[in-house]
């Protein structure tokens, strides 16, 4: 059966790499912060791929969005929220309108659009959200303290999403991975246990198609590695690294 595929946040890496794993006969919606390409990116094998501008910002504007997509599109069988931003942290530490552009993003946006999402399907008792936390969030580090607290909060609100949607049919994977060598981080030394967007995709579209619990750990030994970091004292934890 044809299913309806939207990622927010269309030309980010992560975004079209899953694009791309699950475009075969589908449509594919790629909904893009800024102004719509004049030239549709190509995702063999999918039965059709549209565009949208997407202010992610903007969260009033989200609930209309979302209606369009559908409108055009049908009814939304697989979200992907796939948008975000790394921040400056440096910036934030001396300018409080980079902390709230941060939070905002990386939080608030997300959360706003995840309800819209998650209301939009439970009345049809079926459909799947990936929301993008990462290990950031799990034990906020000094270095990127920030944009860790903004992730420590969607994760929050995701766990609690989908313990409020279990038992409803919408599925809510909320993917945790680590360090991600691509354009985001460019320039930064690889942690261990990194992952390209490509290794990211895999294991995300392998638990959009197989049941599993919703916390997605990508890769799966950073759960022993937290596990353990949970319990690491506070005076060398801040010393760890980004």
């Amino acid at each position: 059966m044809s299913e309806v595929v939207v990622v927010f946040g269309g030309r980010s890496e992560i975004g079209l790499e899953i694009a791309h794993r699950l475009a075969a006969g589908n449509t594919v919606v790629l909904a893009s912060r800024g102004a719509v390409p004049a030239d549709p990116v190509a995702l063999p094998g999918a039965a059709r791929v549209l565009a949208f501008s997407f202010d992610a910002d903007d969260t009033a504007s989200h609930r209309d969005l979302v209606a369009r997509i559908e409108a055009e599109a049908g009814p939304i069988d697989i979200a992907v929220l796939a948008f975000g931003v790394l921040g400056d942290q440096a910036r934030a530490e001396a300018d409080e309108s980079e902390v709230v552009r941060i939070l905002h993003t990386d939080f608030i946006a997300q959360a706003a659009l995840l309800t819209v999402l998650a209301n939009v399907m439970r009345p049809r008792a079926a459909g799947t959200i990936v929301a993008f936390s990462s290990v950031a969030g799990q034990r906020v580090r000094r270095p990127n303290y920030v944009y860790g607290s903004a992730k420590a909060g969607l994760d929050g609100f995701a766990s609690g999403l989908a313990d409020a949607l279990h038992g409803s049919g919408v599925d809510l994977i909320i993917a945790r991975p680590g360090f991600v060598i691509g354009r985001m981080t460019e320039g930064m030394s690889p942690a261990p246990f990194s992952s390209t967007p490509a290794q990211v995709a895999d294991a995300v579209v392998r638990r959009v198609r197989h049941p599993g619990p919703p916390e997605l750990w990508i890769p799966w030994q950073l759960r022993a590695l937290f596990a353990i970091a949970a319990v690491v004292p506070r005076s060398l934890w801040r010393r760890m690294p980004r």
